[in-house]
């Protein structure tokens, strides 16, 4: 018999129940907040009520995932000031990012939602904007029906190992590379 046409084996069946799970989307490929915000509309669907905070996208974006949403009943909060890396006042970007963070904590805390978005979140982490350990803290001691979905490249070791699920989108190719600009309904 060869490797390949040995049966695999069916994967363990889930044997418990959780209230409540920690995702996070990371990576250097497209597609970890059109992820996150497909989850949300999953979640809209089913009746929960959804929160998303962007650290990064600026009011100045015109977003369709965040059009729709907010159609839907999504509480949707664009807090980044735009391409930070690009700022000319980063004391000011890094003020933006913390009052991200003071919303984003305040709206897990609260266990209004059944899901929290933190796009882009792992961005001020990185670059200490937002500490870590408060970010994790503030995970792990949500109420236990908040869902937490977290996006963005290079997120944090403790951040990963919290979570319970981990998904890393790995660039392959990009049209952005080639020269091709964003496609409005693609791309945002």
């Amino acid at each position: 018999m060869k490797p390949s046409e040995v049966p695999l084996e069916p994967p363990p069946r889930a044997s418990r129940k959780a209230h409540s799970v920690v995702i996070v989307n990371t990576g250097d490929g497209k597609g970890k907040s059109t992820a996150a915000f497909g989850t949300a509309l999953r979640a809209v669907a089913r009746g929960w009520k959804v929160c998303v905070i962007q650290f990064v996208k600026s009011e100045r974006w015109k977003v369709g995932e965040r059009e729709i949403a907010m159609r839907l009943g999504v509480e949707w909060w664009t807090l980044g000031d735009g391409f930070t890396w690009d700022s000319r006042d980063m004391d000011r970007s890094q003020a933006v990012a913390r009052e991200a963070w003071r919303v984003a904590r305040e709206k897990i805390e609260s266990g209004d939602y059944g899901l929290v978005v933190l796009d882009e979140v792992t961005y001020p982490m990185t670059w200490g904007w937002i500490p870590t350990h408060e970010v994790v803290s503030a995970i792990r001691s949500r109420p236990p029906a908040v869902n937490l979905i977290a996006t963005g490249r290079d997120a944090p070791a403790e951040l990963t190992e919290l979570a319970d699920t981990v998904t890393e989108m790995r660039n392959q190719k990009h049209a952005f590379d080639r020269g091709v600009r964003a496609i409005r309904g693609i791309d945002f």
